[in-house]
């Protein structure tokens, strides 16, 4: 028995990326994890794999923009589990094709990006609150980004106001007995960043790194488990930043 046993994690964006990393490692600790995704096909995939190993994690296909959606997905968690000890707001639009001058992207998909990346945040966070509250230890992590510092782009604003959203939620939901923080990775080299960036922009991050280091998905897994659990039990209204010390000023 630990501190994760039983417990139980919603995660969107569950299928792939970081969001499979965070079910794996929840699982790995006893937690049952929720896997919540656009891609319905994606979340089961992940799901089957690690209930083949034994764990507790089911799938739901959902958009986080769909309000009448994620109170279904919620109250399905919910319902399964007793509760919902943890929500993590990973779902997020990002990558090159978002990382654009606005005036490139246009408005449709400027609207696109903070629908999914700042009202998905909202709209999940609501549907969750009241199965986490009166639960010891629930708390909500969103994921952020190191583009908020500064957030030069659309997308660094909407990670921006992910990580203003986190203090808001810290406040409002702190008489709840629930947590709320938020975490901005720097450059971290999964398979999906190393495909992307060029060589020359992933020299050019790095060198504005205080760490002559590669920052790896476990890094952003780690964090999450301290945020989360009762490591982080004093912690509230926060954003961590996993960067290497880049930015380290702002």
């Amino acid at each position: 028995m630990n501190e994760w046993t039983d417990r139980t994690a919603v995660i969107t964006g569950g299928g792939r990326g970081f969001g499979a990393a965070f079910a794996e490692a929840l699982c790995a600790r006893g937690a049952h994890a929720v896997l919540v995704d656009i891609d319905g096909e994606a979340g089961e995939r992940a799901a089957c794999s690690l209930r083949e190993r034994g764990w507790s994690a089911q799938a739901l296909q959902g958009d986080v923009t769909d309000a009448a959606r994620m109170t279904e997905v919620m109250h399905s968690a919910a319902s399964h589990h007793g509760g919902v000890d943890l929500l993590i707001n990973n779902a997020g639009l990002h990558s090159e094709e978002y990382s654009q001058p606005m005036r490139v992207l246009g408005i449709d998909k400027v609207r696109r990006l903070f629908d999914v990346n700042v009202m998905g945040t909202v709209t999940c966070t609501l549907a969750v609150v009241p199965h986490m509250t009166g639960r010891a230890g629930a708390n909500i992590v969103s994921i952020s980004s190191m583009a908020a510092y500064p957030s030069g782009t659309a997308y660094g604003a909407s990670k921006m106001t992910v990580a203003a959203l986190t203090i808001a939620f810290a406040s409002e939901f702190g008489g709840h007995g629930i947590r709320a923080n938020a975490i901005a990775p720097g450059m971290i080299l999964t398979e999906t960043i190393k495909a992307e960036l060029a060589d020359e922009v992933k020299a050019f991050v790095k060198r504005s790194q205080a760490l002559d280091a590669d920052g790896a998905e476990s890094d952003i897994v780690e964090a999450m488990i301290y945020l989360s659990g009762n490591s982080g039990r004093f912690i509230t209204g926060e954003t961590l930043r996993v960067t290497g010390g880049m930015g380290a000023g702002v």
